[in-house]
């Protein structure tokens, strides 16, 4: 039933979560970034709470907006199991962005949501989201997941970041560079299995694994909002896969183009899964990545796929 009142404020997880000492460190990706305001039946408005160094929307908080948008419109029976979105145009920071969500198909098991967000009086994304009622079956398989250290005896990227900032020898360039990535408010934490050199002096294969979680507590709670986490998170860091195996290139123009996703198992966003991210082909100014996240029982959780346009300018030898 929906909710009266123009301004009423929408959490799908709401009934789920302790209201113990816990709510105070609930994840902001919770309390603020995926937490909307309904406005009307199907129709819901979204702010912003972190904003990449591009002053451009960041992909991740639109395709997870849109997806909690898209499952408040379905039965509690009914979970996630994949998306498909297009980035038209470019986020505005300044205002925030609407989102309409339209009933496609309300099926047995199956039901389609499409979700447009808005700025300015146009669509930013058009997302069309499944969901289906989790049947069991005897058909099951999955990949191995990769043998890599466990999250507890890796660093951060801000206790790496503060590792290279301890050379009494760094540019200062270089470290403001860092300090501004350490001033970054990002909800979500990572550590580098493998970290890359930093200055990307050789080339690499386009392959990169990290662990990674949002930062603060979520709780069991209801899977509808882990996989919004999950959508969120999984825009981070991804298409700079793509540049890897170009240390001579840097990119001065990088963008989604769209973004598809697809629920596997049962996960909790706010504990530690491994993000395997590869490239397999780069060309026409855009790059292709693929990516899985698994759970640290080796279950796989999800599974990505995206394209990007990437505008790149030759850094010459003495730079590198």
């Amino acid at each position: 039933m929906a909710e009266r009142g123009s301004e009423s404020r929408v959490d799908i997880v709401v009934n789920h979560v302790s209201k113990s000492s816990e709510a105070d460190l609930r994840s902001v990706l919770v309390t603020s970034v995926l937490n909307l305001d309904k406005l009307d039946t199907d129709l819901y408005r979204g702010t912003h709470h972190w904003v990449p160094r591009t002053k451009r929307l960041f992909g991740g908080q639109i395709v997870g907006q849109a997806l909690v948008a898209a499952a408040n419109s379905v039965s509690e029976h009914l979970y996630a199991h994949s998306l498909h979105c297009y980035f038209v145009r470019a986020g505005d920071p300044k205002v925030p962005v609407l989102y309409q969500v339209e009933r496609t198909r309300d099926g047995r098991s199956f039901c389609v949501r499409s979700v447009k967000a808005i700025q300015h009086g146009q669509p930013i994304l058009i997302c069309q989201a499944s969901f289906h009622m989790q049947q069991p079956s005897p058909l099951e398989h999955q990949f191995t997941m990769p043998s890599v250290p466990p999250p507890d005896t890796l660093l951060t990227i801000e206790e790496l970041i503060q590792h290279y900032l301890s050379d009494p020898n760094l540019a200062d360039n270089t470290r403001q560079g860092l300090n501004k990535i350490l001033a970054d408010e990002v909800p979500i934490e990572i550590k580098p299995v493998n970290p890359p050199d930093f200055y990307r002096r050789v080339a690499m294969e386009p392959k990169k694994l990290f662990w990674v979680r949002a930062r603060g507590h979520i709780g069991a709670g209801d899977m509808k909002l882990h996989c919004c986490v999950a959508a969120y998170v999984s825009d981070y860091s991804f298409l700079g896969t793509a540049l890897l195996p170009h240390p001579r290139h840097r990119a001065q123009f990088s963008a989604s183009l769209d973004h598809a996703m697809w629920f596997h198992s049962t996960f909790r966003a706010d504990e530690w899964m491994l993000y395997e991210c590869e490239s397999p082909w780069s060309g026409g100014s855009r790059g292709f990545v693929q990516g899985r996240l698994w759970r640290q029982d080796g279950v796989l959780a999800a599974s990505c796929a995206q394209e990007g346009v990437i505008r790149v300018k030759t850094v010459s030898q003495s730079k590198l």
